[in-house]
């Protein structure tokens, strides 16, 4: 059913089942697995105890349908112009899905996401940096003489455009980044979250279910 998206009443036919008792089992089974998630600080300091440094961070929306009235709302992202859920994953240097934040509506800025969560206080405490791109610019706000918990790329202004230099070190970084968005491919390869159809408020259960399912997979 997560892999295909198949809906509970493709599966009921001829099984002599009701279609309300597949969902029930689906839920309760997605609900075990997403206790099994891997919480921010226990994630962050296992890649330390591994001898990881950095840990690659992004953002990506899950589309979901569009639905009636005021409550939907907040789930329009004006970035991608599409109804969705933004979620927040930290992978490790070789783009291993480590972490995944709670989905929040589509309209909260990544940066929103990350304070809210405690990021930078939580990559400080385990010694580690994070690495994101453009759309991360201003989440570290520590003071100019301490090391970055948060590295980002350069951003050109409308006056004042990126010298040589910044340019290279925006390419190097994209690189080094690069990683992360395999991360996502393998989490999005699970078809259900193509364009969710769920209660946005069971969402992270189904987010962070398929990360203890996508692990497994990759580890085998």
């Amino acid at each position: 059913m997560l892999r295909c998206d198949q809906r509970p009443g493709d599966l009921v036919g001829g099984n002599g089942v009701h279609r309300t008792t597949v969902t029930r089992w689906v839920r309760e089974v997605v609900g075990l697995l997403a206790t099994r998630a891997p919480r921010l600080d226990r994630a962050l300091k296992k890649i330390a105890r591994s001898g990881g440094g950095v840990v690659l961070l992004d953002g990506s929306l899950i589309r979901t349908r569009r639905r009636t009235g005021t409550e939907n709302r907040k789930n329009y992202s004006g970035k991608h112009k599409c109804h969705g859920l933004l979620v927040i994953a930290l992978t490790d240097d070789k783009g291993r899905l480590a972490w995944v934040s709670a989905v929040r509506p589509g309209r909260t800025s990544e940066i929103t996401a990350c304070r809210h969560d405690k990021l930078t206080a939580h990559l400080r405490a385990a010694g580690l940096g994070a690495i994101a791109d453009l759309g991360f610019v201003g989440l570290d706000d520590s003071a100019p003489d301490t090391d970055p918990a948060v590295i980002t790329g350069y951003k050109a202004a409308r006056n004042r455009p990126l010298t040589r230099g910044q340019k290279l070190s925006n390419k190097a970084l994209a690189a080094v980044r690069a990683p992360v968005e395999h991360g996502f491919a393998h989490l999005k390869n699970w078809r259900v979250l193509g364009k969710a159809r769920t209660d946005p408020k069971w969402a992270t259960a189904l987010v962070r279910a398929l990360l203890v399912l996508t692990n497994r997979e990759v580890a085998r």
